[in-house]
């Protein structure tokens, strides 16, 4: 074995130049693989990464919902989400550690000479805790707070820099917010942007009950933020919720919800949907470029075993037989495959990482990846490599010593 490998070599090294171009195909399909499955692994781990952020074991409730051929409603499109709602969950499912409200707006908020437009989130006080969100300083505000609509709230890392300077404690600052004062109670460590592209550290915490009353009028929420006490409850947590709330919405049998439940693996596939798509399509021109690469090999390979009739002639003549030949060409062929497939992922290695620098694009190589395009290599030689092979080893040796 190891002799045929050798002259494997050396017939490649004939045409140094050729072989390279042979193999071009190869290491630029290679490499597109390389890169596509560490998009899409990156890709996953990043949104995997921002949904685990967001809270253990978590639920979220969203008022409206989606038709599957489109969008009828959507998220938030009508809230419809009641205090009594969030109070029949508080009371009624069992299962459930902590419950929230959420109430959004945005607001003009300012301390001293600076000011900021920023998203006011209004929350109960379990939401610090449901949302894993851990203080720098200060400390969360509390049920009373929320009773009475206490002005008071808990600013996120991005918003106290902005209004405040770097790491400058605004813990008992006070802020506006429309010409209202709030006590600063809590300093929030930083998280970093969410599923959505957002910024989560841009953010001003209040109670739910002082944003409805002093900012945005609201009267029903847009969603809930509900987390279950232990992972294996999850699914009858969710189960629970959706009954009651049909039941409390008026909701017959046959009809569409007026809400969603999600929870956190349900978030984690809706936005790794795309990422598959892509990691797909990429895949597949990956694959066009590798059976290109293939043909290639066949190409060269036939023309070689053209230039090379009178080497087959002799070698037969002097008693090889034909799967020797069948052998010494599959190896050439596998040899060319499997050095474009170490090309291809030394390239795939090399461009993944400039990815990530240049578009800031998150990228993961797996061992996997590596292992599938190195083996794809070395399958695309033997597929590929197998007619010319077994053309040269059905050459007579008479007609191959008479070749001009």
């Amino acid at each position: 074995m190891f002799a045929v490998l050798k002259i494997a070599v050396r017939a490649l090294r004939r045409n140094l130049l050729r072989s390279f171009l042979t193999m071009l195909g190869i290491i630029v399909g290679i490499a597109a693989v390389i890169v596509g499955v560490s998009m899409g692994t990156g890709a996953k781990a990043e949104v995997d990464k921002r949904i685990a952020s967001m809270g253990q074991n978590l639920l979220v409730v969203m008022s409206g919902n989606m038709s599957r051929g489109g969008v009828r409603g959507g998220f938030g499109a009508a809230p419809n989400l009641s205090q009594a709602d969030y109070d029949a969950i508080r009371r009624e499912i069992g299962g459930v550690a902590g419950v929230s409200p959420e109430v959004r707006t945005s607001a003009q908020v300012g301390a001293g000479n600076q000011n900021s437009f920023v998203q006011v989130l209004g929350v109960s006080h379990s939401y610090a805790d449901i949302r894993s969100w851990e203080f720098r300083s200060g400390a969360n505000f509390t049920d009373a707070d929320v009773r009475n609509a206490s002005k008071v709230c808990i600013i996120g890392t991005t918003t106290a820099k902005t209004l405040f300077g770097e790491d400058v404690d605004p813990t008992g600052q006070t802020v506006r917010i429309k010409n209202a004062p709030f006590t600063i109670v809590g300093w929030l460590k930083p998280k970093g942007v969410n599923s959505f592209g957002s910024d989560q550290d841009d953010v001003l915490l209040l109670p739910y009950t002082s944003v409805m009353k002093r900012l945005s009028g609201d009267t029903m929420f847009r969603s809930f933020s509900v987390q279950a006490d232990e992972p294996s409850s999850l699914v009858q947590v969710q189960s629970d919720i959706s009954d009651l709330l049909r039941q409390r919405h008026k909701i017959a049998d046959g009809k569409d919800d007026d809400f969603m439940v999600r929870n956190q693996q349900e978030m984690s596939d809706f936005f790794n949907a795309n990422n598959r798509i892509m990691t797909i399509l990429i895949g597949f021109f990956a694959g066009i470029s590798l059976v290109v690469g293939g043909i290639g090999i066949m190409n060269i390979m036939l023309v070689s075993v053209t230039e090379r009739t009178r080497e087959i002639g002799i070698r037969l003549a002097v008693g090889a037989r034909g799967r020797d030949v069948l052998r010494q060409f599959l190896t050439e062929a596998v040899l060319l495959s499997i050095m474009g497939g170490a090309l291809g992922i030394a390239t795939g290695f090399w461009l993944a990482p400039l990815l990530t620098k240049l578009f800031e694009f998150p990228t993961l190589i797996s061992t996997q990846s590596v292992v599938l395009a190195f083996s794809v290599s070395a399958v695309i030689g033997v597929v590929f490599g197998f007619f010319p092979a077994l053309k040269a080893a059905n050459l007579d040796p008479i007609d191959a010593l008479r070749y001009e």
